[in-house]
């Protein structure tokens, strides 16, 4: 997500690259906002039209706020030899990255595709990636002559535009629907080897023969450690499997890569991956108290906290110092109850096994103030989009109360696609088939010692569709605190359709002010997430008008530029992150995602994937899984299991963590902690590995004597002026500094 290029055509308003297989249409994009036919016309000037780079949306360029129609246009020359020098002649492959949110596509004049091959209109959000196909013969095609593509844009919310890394035409070809299937998991053996097993499958009736390559190489030395060639065979239903051991690795990441070679075609089709290592060590079989510090509750409002403890069980729990009104289950470390006097409580939480007893001192803060240190949950969004249901939340909350409870992992969010299709006759919004019972739904969770959230809009419809908040904010803030709701997500969306155009600082904080008004009219204390987007440099107003968290940016998705362009650009709001309103820079893409129904491996390396938790616990950011809870594989349960690392991201200061150092190939972020540490992030924002040196007396490390490495739980031994940090590429060296 490279070519041999042999010729370059200059267009208008840009180059574009021509090879042998495909042209790159990544260059050259003209763009309008608003909606009209005549701009599929291939005789419509655009010469005054706006250039806009296709790899960022149109918010980014001019655009901020912008819902509704964009236009987008380029010039192209189609040559012959695209298709003369293809094995396949019958049709022309258009690929367009990321289309937000539905997509018309005119070539010349003629309406080719749309869509992305679903039924509807324009107006319904289908956000994702496009590949459309058009016959070789199709009069449309000017061979050899100028031609004028034309893509219709309707975004609902949040980001607009075609954005992303590929955008192509080429001729259809033989390995277009062929795929090297990784998403099974890595298996951990003895002697820290690797098993796995990985297929070529495809759906065309063509039958593939050739070799499948291996190829194991270390991407610190360029070493090649194993590779093997094997015969391959495989059609329409009858995959090819392969199954392989990597004996004895190094606690780093390798990279494998998989090439297919058809003999017929002469064809080759290559995906590479690369290897996890775990460094998080294994939970001692001792009593271990986890979470924060800090747990804040309003007077009166029901009140749910889960000790969150690891150790061999049966555990024993106690806490002294309970507040009035509160008591605790000794056997589940569940306390429950409600507290009518306002104040701070000092709590001793003590937990005992039979290897041992753990105390922590614990603060029960019953004021005005909640959320004050960041959410830690999953929200079903990354994982199911709109094919969200009952069962899957479930199956997620009682993954959670195994498998990451102990951790202070402790909210079950249901986004968007729950709502009914219509409210009832007395105006309440009631749930969709989907969900038979949002109140029995809640029970269980709040029976695991869980809390659980829900998703609306300010707007008459949500992202995707469904019925938003408008004109019902009070009626919906009750209904959610009567189903038993302890989170709400609220999604910009549709409400551009009922605010000003360009909407000012008062028009943008309106919806989550009218919101935050029910909120307080209910007896639940509700966490109050905003989602628009970063508008209005909403960090600097989010606390007043009543959030808890707020994003600052649009939405993510499972690559390095998108995690790496959101995570490393968050210095403007860093410093409006305290106790009860955090940034949110969006949701983890760890694991198994894929905006529902079906799920793939993430496409952040493993390196990638340390850097972003790493990042997101240093920023102060709530941290809301975004996988399939039900597949939990032991890389990624590793990621979400590491206490120090979540005491990181849970620390009761609550600060945000600043870049001291940028520079091209890496950059240092430094988050102070109320103890008085700090947790430092170096990371190597470069393609090769990299050494990099820290002066001890410098302003990142001096002061400080002792180095935690965070992942791995140890100290670093370190002599000499200089601290020195070897890092993998995209990859993060996580430490704690202490006096």
């Amino acid at each position: 997500m490279i070519k041999n290029i042999f010729t370059m055509l200059l267009l208008a308003g840009g180059c574009l690259a021509v090879s042998a297989q495909e042209i790159q249409l990544n260059k050259g994009w003209k763009f309008a906002v608003g909606d009209s036919a005549q701009w599929a016309s291939p005789t419509f000037n655009d010469k005054n039209w706006q250039n806009i780079d296709v790899n960022h949306n149109w918010e980014r360029q001019g655009h901020p706020s912008y819902d509704g129609f964009g236009w987008y246009r380029i010039h192209v020359t189609i040559p012959s030899s695209l298709k003369e020098k293809s094995f396949l002649k019958d049709s022309v492959r258009l690929s367009l990255a990321s289309v937000d949110d539905n997509d018309e596509v005119y070539l010349n004049g003629k309406l080719i595709a749309k869509y992305g091959g679903n039924g509807g209109t324009i107006k319904d959000g289908h956000y994702g990636p496009r590949t459309y196909n058009i016959a070789a013969n199709d009069p449309s095609i000017l061979w050899d002559k100028e031609n004028v593509l034309a893509i219709r844009i309707f975004d609902t919310g949040g980001d607009g535009g075609i954005y992303g890394e590929k955008f192509t035409l080429a001729m259809a070809d033989v390995m277009d629907n062929v795929q090297v299937n990784t998403d099974s998991d890595f298996s951990f053996e003895e002697n820290n080897s690797l098993a796995k097993a990985v297929k070529l499958q495809t759906v065309n009736k063509y039958q593939y023969e050739g070799q499948l390559a291996f190829k194991v190489t270390d991407p610190e030395t360029g070493a090649v450690i194993y590779e093997k060639t094997n015969p391959a065979r495989f059609t329409a239903g009858k995959p090819f499997t392969y199954s392989f051991t990597i004996a004895r690795l190094a606690k780093k990441s390798y990279t494998i890569a998989y090439t297919f070679h058809d003999g017929k075609s002469g064809k080759d089709i290559v995906k590479t991956e690369t290897t996890p290592y775990i460094l998080t060590p294994y939970p001692s079989a001792k009593p271990k108290i986890n979470g924060p510090d800090v747990y804040g509750a309003r007077p009166g409002n029901p009140f749910l906290y889960l000790i969150p403890a690891t150790g061999k069980k049966p555990l024993a729990y106690k806490a002294a110092g309970l507040p009035e009104g509160l008591k605790l289950d000794p056997a589940t470390g569940i306390i429950t109850g409600s507290v009518s006097q306002a104040g701070d409580y000092k709590v001793t939480l003590t937990v005992t096994n039979s290897l041992g007893t753990k105390s922590k001192e614990f603060t029960i803060s019953i004021g005005d103030k909640i959320g004050l240190t960041p959410a830690l949950g999953w929200n079903s969004w990354n994982a199911w989009g709109l094919s969200v249901n009952e069962e899957k939340v479930k199956i997620s909350a009682q993954a959670m109360a195994d498998k990451l409870s102990a951790y202070g992992w402790n909210f079950v969010n249901i986004d968007d696609g729950w709502e009914a299709e219509n409210r009832a006759a007395d105006g309440a919004i009631v749930s969709n088939s989907k969900f038979p019972d949002m109140k029995r739904l809640t029970d269980f969770v709040h029976g695991l010692g869980l809390h659980t959230g829900i998703y609306s809009s300010p707007g008459p419809r949500t992202c995707g569709g469904f019925l938003g908040s408008w004109q019902h904010e009070d009626q919906d803030a009750k209904t959610y605190a009567d189903w038993g709701f302890d989170y709400l997500k609220y999604d910009w969306c549709s409400y551009s359709e009922v605010t000003p155009a360009n909407p000012d600082l008062a028009a943008l904080k309106k919806p989550y002010e009218v919101m935050r008004a029910s909120l307080n009219k209910v007896n639940r204390d509700i966490m109050y997430s905003f989602c628009q987007y970063g508008w209005g440099d909403v960090w600097k107003w989010g606390a007043e008008t009543g959030g808890n968290s707020w994003r600052t940016t649009g939405d993510i998705e499972d690559t390095w530029r998108s995690m790496s362009d959101i995570g490393f650009r968050q210095d403007a709001a860093s410093p409006y992150a305290g106790p009860g309103h955090f940034n949110d820079p969006d949701m983890l893409v760890v694991g198994k995602v894929g905006w529902g129904p079906s799920l793939h491996n993430t496409r952040l390396s493993f390196d990638e994937q340390y850097t972003h938790i790493s990042l997101w616990s240093l920023l102060s950011a709530p941290l809301l899984i975004g996988c399939d809870m039900g597949h939990l594989d032991r890389f990624t349960l590793s990621l979400l299991t590491n206490d120090e690392v979540l005491a990181i991201d849970q620390d009761a200061l609550g600060k945000g963590a600043m870049p001291q150092v940028k520079k091209d190939g890496y950059q240092i972020w430094v988050k102070e902690l109320k103890d008085g540490s700090k947790a430092i992030g170096i990371f190597n924002v470069s393609d090769k590995y990299q050494t990099i040196d820290l002066d001890k007396n410098g302003d990142v490390l001096k002061g400080f004597t002792k180095y935690r490495d965070v992942w791995q739980q140890k100290f670093i031994v370190s002599t000499g002026k200089t601290f020195t940090a070897k890092v993998a590429p995209h990859g993060v060296l996580l430490v704690k500094l202490e006096k």
